[in-house]
């Protein structure tokens, strides 16, 4: 099982540090947790870590003198003072186990973040269950445009090297990604708390809307007296959710009024522009290399962010003009011997696959493939019926078997069960091989094939050749 957020919060965190000269991450091949141990580098501390595996992530620290163990072993934290974990493991982890029996300070992802980001004056914290990763992505290309921040993604930014992250050199703006995944925002003290949308998921943890309301609620609560809680007005679930916030309220909204909104939209070929407005007075004309309605309210969100913190409506569309995307939201990865044109996407909850789905069936292709990848049981399971019509815009399904993260199938559930759901479109295969050898058999030329999830699915791409 998981374990929990630690939630000291920041001032006890400093005065845990005060005498400790080196840390240790257990995890730090996470996209997250990568950029704390970049982060803590430029903060002087010597920093090392552990994963499973060697993997690109691991390789960049390394040549920045970080030094990494793979496998978990006890003797890893011997000479480290600290401890920072990824609740993504458990408590029988050797390098958790020895760290908590000699008694050094342990922190959670989320609260040692919310400690490191005290530093930043501004600090923008993006929240959602969809979407966060491209809108923090976004803000980050305004925000470069405008000055020097630091920025923690949930994903790779080719505008960032390929990096997640980005040290600035001030100590003036950071922008961050906030994941409510096991209330882990909650340790995080934004001064604009930027909302996308609200809905159920992470099933395992949030049992009910009521539940979820309240967790966003208390995210924006944590701007404090002077921040701002910037959100979706046309999102139904987060105007119920903020109805009863008693601090600075912004809004941006495509439909209903709002302090933010686009107008003169135009989206073909795969790009997107739109008039930005603010308080009904124009303030530029953006051009997005980017489609799909998802993507204009990413980048309105942005936009609306960025204008709050004083950014210049000149440097918020020069920003948003040279966006080039992140990795694993439609990706191009290549094209097959058929013709046929393969993106790679990270979604996984039923309403980032049908907002992707929709924004391909604007792209003009004959056809719209998807391999899908399910994550977790308890997602598949609480959510079945609203995967069962997330795939509306694809004209066939292929289904891998289900990625299992930290579960055991106690559900009764499988790809299968998801597959026969749908109906004739959809065919269960199981492994990546038969995923692959489908593709291969009905893809041709004119199709646009997605391969889709937030686990593993991306080994496909090898056995495609591709």
């Amino acid at each position: 099982m998981s374990l929990q957020n630690t939630h000291y919060g920041a001032e006890a965190i400093a005065k845990a540090l005060r005498e400790c000269r080196s840390i240790f991450f257990i995890g730090i091949g996470g996209i997250s947790m990568s950029a704390l141990a970049e982060l803590s580098l430029h903060r002087g501390f010597l920093v090392g870590g552990s994963d499973r595996t060697q993997t690109a992530v691991t390789e960049a620290l390394e040549r920045q003198g970080i030094r990494v163990c793979y496998g978990h072993d006890a003797a890893h934290i011997t000479s480290y003072d600290a401890v920072v974990y990824t609740v993504a493991i458990d408590a029988q982890n050797p390098e958790y186990r020895a760290a908590k029996e000699a008694g050094k300070p342990m922190f959670s992802r989320a609260d040692y973040l919310g400690y490191l980001m005290t530093e930043f004056s501004t600090r923008v914290g993006v929240a959602g269950m969809h979407g966060k990763s491209t809108c923090t992505a976004m803000c980050a290309s305004i925000f470069l445009a405008a000055g020097d921040p630091t920025v923690l993604c949930g994903a790779a930014l080719p505008a960032l090297g390929d990096s997640p992250c980005r040290i600035g050199r001030s100590r003036e703006q950071i922008v961050f990604e906030a994941c409510e995944y096991m209330d882990s925002f909650l340790d995080f003290n934004p001064t604009l708390a930027l909302v996308l949308n609200i809905g159920m998921d992470h099933v395992d943890y949030f049992h009910s809307m009521e539940q979820i309301h309240r967790s966003f609620l208390s995210y924006a609560e944590r701007t404090g007296k002077d921040g701002i809680l910037l959100y979706n007005a046309d999102d139904k679930e987060s105007r119920t959710a903020f109805a009863g916030f008693a601090g600075k309220k912004i809004t941006f909204a495509l439909d209903a009024p709002a302090d933010f909104c686009a107008r003169e939209i135009r989206q073909a070929r795969g790009e997107t522009a739109f008039d930005f407005y603010e308080r009904g007075e124009r303030l530029c004309r953006i051009q997005l290399r980017t489609s799909g309605r998802h993507n204009l309210y990413n980048a309105l969100a942005a936009a609306s962010a960025a204008r709050l913190c004083g950014v210049s409506p000149q440097q918020i569309a020069r920003g948003l003009g040279e966006f080039c995307g992140i990795h694993r939201r439609m990706e191009y990865k290549g094209t097959l011997p058929s013709g046929a044109v393969v993106y790679d996407d990270y979604g996984h909850h039923p309403d980032e696959i049908r907002a992707t789905l929709a924004g391909a069936r604007e792209l003009g292709f004959d056809r719209v493939l998807c391999a899908y990848q399910p994550h977790t049981y308890s997602r598949t399971a609480g959510l079945l019926n609203e995967f069962a019509t997330a795939f509306a815009d694809a004209d066939r399904v292929f289904f891998a078997d289900i990625y299992a993260a930290r579960e055991e199938n106690v559900y009764g559930v499988t790809s299968q069960t998801l597959a026969d759901r749908i109906g004739e479109k959809a065919c269960y295969c199981g492994s990546f091989d038969a995923v692959a050898e489908s593709i291969k058999k009905e893809a041709r030329n004119g199709d646009l094939v997605i391969v889709m999830g937030a686990g593993d699915i991306y080994y496909v791409f090898d056995k495609l050749g591709i």
